[in-house]
């Protein structure tokens, strides 16, 4: 079974930046963000192939918001900069197996507990 540990999150200003990590003990998988706000659904956020190569980030975060990897830690990371009392939510990461290019569409088969991350204006 393929654990998925989140971590990084805490209570922050606007503007401030903040990194989230995603551990997991599948090194090669394609790895993915999502955020789910209070009374929301759940949110894409930004995707990453399992080498690295390719990144998929929502429109609504482009900019502000990117993705990145570090196999040999088998680590995933979520640099948020700017952040936006909007962007308070749990960030869950994700990982597939079945696919080396993933996206928002994707069917995930692993997930975290999620980090919460509070912005406070």
């Amino acid at each position: 079974q393929v654990q998925v540990v989140e971590s990084g999150g805490g209570s922050v200003q606007a503007g401030d930046s903040l990194r989230l990590s995603c551990q997991s003990s599948a090194r090669t998988y394609a790895m993915a963000w999502f955020r789910q706000a209070p009374g929301k659904e759940r949110e894409f956020v930004a995707a990453i192939s399992s080498t690295g190569g390719t990144t998929n980030v929502a429109d609504s975060v482009k900019g502000r918001i990117t993705i990145s990897r570090d196999n040999a830690r088998n680590t995933v990371y979520l640099q948020m900069n700017a952040l936006d009392p909007d962007d308070t939510a749990v960030y869950y990461c994700a990982a597939t197996s079945k696919y080396v290019i993933s996206g928002p569409r994707t069917p995930y088969e692993y997930w975290g507990q999620g980090t919460r991350v509070t912005v406070s204006s």
